[in-house]
């Protein structure tokens, strides 16, 4: 890591931390998952703010459905996102379906056409807890935190709308 902050910063605004940029935490996110499911409930958001969040390393074509996605988890919480993902799921398997069902996400808004948001009041190298890691304060404070990442994402996005 650099000690100069332009080039320290992370493409969706934020200050590199301990680890590195958000795709550093985010990987790390992704490796402590596997070795613990209470913390993989939350895995949906977490991809789909980090994709919001960093467009560039995302397939264009599904940032509506995340965008959407993170709605309904602000709005209805966790545990209807997690029905919308197992009926994708059940949706999809062996190959049944090749397309997404959109009917749960078509109250929510349309991503905005004009971004990315250039900045989010909370990102994944804020995600850590005191002593860095993810869960170490518990699973509902991570939880927690993972919804004000989802918050900050939808709001900088609708905040580019004209």
């Amino acid at each position: 890591m650099t000690d100069n902050p332009i080039a320290a910063q992370c493409d969706c605004g934020a200050v590199a931390g301990p680890l590195g940029t958000c795709v550093d935490y985010y990987h790390a996110i992704l490796s402590e998952e596997q070795a613990d499911p209470h913390m993989y409930m939350w895995h949906a958001p977490v991809v789909c703010a980090y994709l919001l969040q960093h467009p560039s390393r995302a397939h264009g074509q599904y940032l509506d459905g995340q965008f959407r996605q993170l709605q309904l988890y602000l709005d209805k919480g966790l545990d209807a996102l997690l029905r919308v993902a197992a009926h994708q799921v059940a949706r999809n398997k062996h190959g049944v379906r090749s397309s997404y069902d959109m009917a749960p996400l078509a109250a929510y808004e349309p991503l905005p056409p004009g971004g990315p948001p250039p900045h989010f009041r909370a990102t994944f190298c804020g995600l850590p807890s005191g002593d860095g890691g993810f869960v170490s304060d518990g699973h509902q404070t991570y939880g927690h935190r993972i919804e004000a990442i989802a918050e900050a994402t939808v709001e900088s996005w609708r905040s580019i709308q004209a």
